[in-house]
């Protein structure tokens, strides 16, 4: 399912966009960043309207980007500016590459079509905040966005892909409640099991309770939370930027609050999530491949699949214009972990 309507995504990391323009490959499209003199970001396709030279292996000129061919030079809102051959750009005034609406937030350059609503993009919850530790992990999976964010929102797998290092299979019922809300879902999770987990061995009291949720934000992020009475609480947000059909890059947050000892928690933790993630790229990769192999994907889904099926009603109603899942339902459903 393709999802390529107005929404932001992320482009980049805001500290790759420096004196160079920059190529990307985001929604089937060849896109060249650019940063102005002033600070302005660009986004432009990536092809010169006068000879359709590839506009990211030209240079930032002041306020412009000059193409390598003829040195048109092009504004942030891809109109042309320049042609040096001539004293008046002319007829060339009125050509225009297709742009962009980019903005730079959090450390990140997100992209939207110029049609996008002036809503700003979504903010990563207390990333770099006073009293938070936070680390970025940029990465490439083959697949889609749903089966990304599937991924990230389920739990049986972690029993079985992260076996030991997030999850042990214990086989013991855990109440999950699964609601509706306006603009996604969530599954809260009930007296979970944290046995035989390196994970949380390493990262969490050995007793007492634990708050996790699970929830997707449409059209292509994922939160979970976990959240200890201490005040001990550990965030994990992904952003899906869709590069194809069956790429997609995924921009991914963590953000724990573990007082001052934040930083000294993140030299184990950051290179265990790092560690944990590659699995999932590694198990994602493996299906996609057989998904190919197969001729497509024949899905089958249980009440242990407790948010794929939101994902999937919500994006398919975004790609068809279709209304939304209605907020508020709720239901209960046991699953062993």
């Amino acid at each position: 399912m393709s999802v390529t309507g107005p929404y932001w995504q992320i482009a980049a990391k805001a500290r790759d966009l420096r004196r160079k323009p920059i190529k990307i490959f985001i929604d089937d499209r060849h896109v060249v960043l650019f940063r102005t003199a002033s600070g302005k970001i660009g986004a432009l396709e990536d092809r010169c309207a006068h000879r359709n030279a590839p506009l990211s292996e030209g240079k930032v000129c002041s306020e412009s980007l000059q193409c390598p061919y003829h040195g048109w030079r092009y504004d942030t809102q891809g109109r042309v500016v320049e042609v040096p051959a001539l004293r008046e750009p002319g007829n060339a005034a009125a050509l225009r590459v297709p742009h962009y609406r980019a903005v730079e937030q959090q450390g990140f350059i997100w992209l939207a079509p110029e049609s996008q609503a002036s809503a700003p993009p979504p903010e990563f919850p207390h990333y770099c905040e006073r009293g938070w530790t936070s680390f970025v992990m940029q990465t490439r999976f083959h697949g889609s966005i749903e089966s990304c964010l599937e991924n990230f929102l389920d739990c049986p797998h972690a029993t079985f892909v992260h076996r030991y290092l997030f999850r042990a299979p214990t086989a013991r019922p855990v109440r999950a409640v699964v609601r509706t809300l306006e603009d996604g879902a969530v599954a809260e999770f009930f007296d979970e099991p944290r046995r035989k987990s390196l994970v949380w061995w390493l990262l969490a009291p050995r007793g007492g309770s634990m708050r996790h949720t699970d929830r997707f934000i449409q059209p292509a992020t994922s939160r979970v939370d976990y959240e200890f009475p201490s005040g001990l609480h550990y965030i994990i947000s992904s952003s899906c930027t869709r590069r194809s059909a069956t790429e997609t890059e995924v921009f991914t947050v963590m953000t724990f609050r573990w007082g001052w000892l934040g930083p000294l928690i993140r030299l184990y933790f950051e290179p265990l999530s790092r560690w944990i993630i590659r699995q999932d790229v590694a198990m994602l990769g493996a299906q996609h491949a057989n998904i190919e192999r197969f001729g497509g994907a024949r899905f089958a889904s249980t009440r242990a699949d407790l948010l794929g099926p939101y994902i999937t009603q919500w994006r398919s109603a975004i790609a068809h214009g279709a209304p939304s899942p209605a907020a508020g339902q709720e239901h209960t459903q046991e699953i062993l972990l």
